[in-house]
C-alpha cells in the first residue's frame, strides 16, 4: 500500500483500509486505574498491529497522544494522522502544537497533519495557516497535509484552492451525500486521499429513539426505520456501517473510533464479515444535513 492506495491485483485485508481514532474520554472508555491505562492502550495497539491496521488518527485534546507515546509496539507499524488546534488560538500556537503532538507521541515525524476546521482555511488567515502547515511538511515533520471538512464546507472547492494531500470528511449509511453528490469521487479524481470518518454516525446507529440528542429528536422515526430494515435483514448495524464505507472505492481510509481492545476486536470482526446485500439508498436519512451539527462538534472536540 502506498499513501493509502492499494496496488492493482492485490486483495488486502479490510483492516488495511481501517484507521483508528482511539477514544480515551471517560464517557466512552471504561473507568480503570491510572496505572492500568497504559497497559490497556498497549493491548489495543498490539491488537491493531496484529490485525494489520496501519494508521492511527489522533487529536491534540486530552492525554490521548501521551498515552499513545507510552504504548506503541516496538517496532511500531503505525503511521499517525494529527489534527491542528483551532486557528482562533493563533498561527504560532497552531504550529507549536503540531510539533508538540509529535513530541508527546515520541515520534520524529507524522504521516498527515490536518487542519481541524475547514472554516479556518476559508477565512482571512486561511492561506497563512496553510503556509504554516506546508512549511512543516517541507521540513519533513509531516509527510502529507490536508483538512477536515463537512459537506457544508464545500470540500471539493477547498481542495481545488489548496491542493491537499488528504481530506477527511464524514460519510455513513445515514448520510450518504458525499457519495450521492459525487464529492468523494471528485476529491479522489484530484489525487486527494479521502479519509472517511463518522462511519457509525457518531453512535446514532446504536442509539435508541428516546436517547437521541435534542437536535435530532424529531428524526427518531427515520432512525428507527433504518434500524428496523437492518434487523429484518439480520445485519448488525456495525457490520452494515463498515461494509458501506469500506466498499467505497474513493475512500483511501475509513476512520473508526474505538475505546478498548474489546471494541477493536468487534470492529475487526464486523469489517471481515461478508458484505451484506442491502439497499443502501433506503437506509439513508431523507434529511441528512441534520447530522452536520454533530459532525462539527466532533471536529471541535
Amino acid at each position: 500500500m502506498q499513501n493509502g492506495r492499494v496496488k492493482s491485483g492485490v486483495s488486502p485485508s479490510p483492516a488495511a483500509k481501517l484507521a483508528l481514532a482511539v477514544v480515551t474520554e471517560p464517557e466512552r472508555a471504561l473507568p480503570i486505574p491510572v496505572g492500568a491505562r497504559e497497559e490497556a492502550m498497549r493491548t489495543l495497539l498490539q491488537t491493531a498491529a496484529d490485525a494489520g491496521v496501519a494508521l492511527i488518527a489522533t487529536r491534540p485534546q486530552g492525554d490521548g497522544e501521551r498515552l499513545l507515546g507510552q504504548a506503541w509496539p516496538f517496532p511500531s507499524p503505525f503511521s499517525v494522522s494529527v489534527r491542528t488546534v483551532a486557528l482562533s488560538e493563533g498561527l504560532d500556537r497552531v504550529e507549536a502544537r503540531a510539533r508538540r503532538s509529535l513530541e508527546r507521541m515520541g515520534l520524529p515525524r507524522g504521516d498527515v497533519l490536518l487542519a481541524s476546521g475547514a472554516g479556518d482555511l476559508a477565512g482571512a488567515e486561511g492561506r497563512a495557516l496553510w503556509d504554516r502547515m506546508q512549511a512543516l511538511k517541507d521540513r519533513g515533520l509531516y509527510k502529507r497535509i490536508g483538512f477536515m471538512a463537512t459537506m457544508e464546507d464545500g470540500p471539493a472547492l477547498l481542495a481545488r484552492r489548496f491542493q491537499p494531500d488528504v481530506v477527511q470528511m464524514p460519510c455513513n449509511i445515514l448520510d450518504q451525500r458525499p457519495v450521492t453528490e459525487g464529492v468523494l469521487s471528485d476529491l479522489a479524481g484530484m489525487g486527494v486521499d479521502v479519509h472517511v470518518s463518522s462511519v457509525f454516525a457518531r453512535g446514532l446507529l446504536f442509539t435508541n429513539q428516546e436517547n437521541l440528542p435534542p437536535h435530532l429528536a424529531g428524526h427518531g422515526v427515520a432512525l428507527s426505520r433504518t434500524r428496523r430494515r437492518l434487523a429484518e435483514a439480520r445485519i448488525d448495524p456495525m457490520q452494515a456501517a463498515l461494509a458501506f464505507c469500506l466498499g467505497l472505492p474513493p475512500a483511501a481510509a475509513v476512520v473508526a473510533s474505538v475505546a478498548s481492545a474489546a471494541e477493536l476486536r468487534a470492529v475487526l470482526a464486523a469489517a471481515h464479515a461478508p458484505r451484506p446485500d442491502l439497499d443502501w439508498d433506503a437506509l439513508a436519512f431523507q434529511e441528512p444535513a441534520v447530522l452536520s451539527a454533530g459532525y462539527r462538534r466532533q471536529f471541535a472536540a
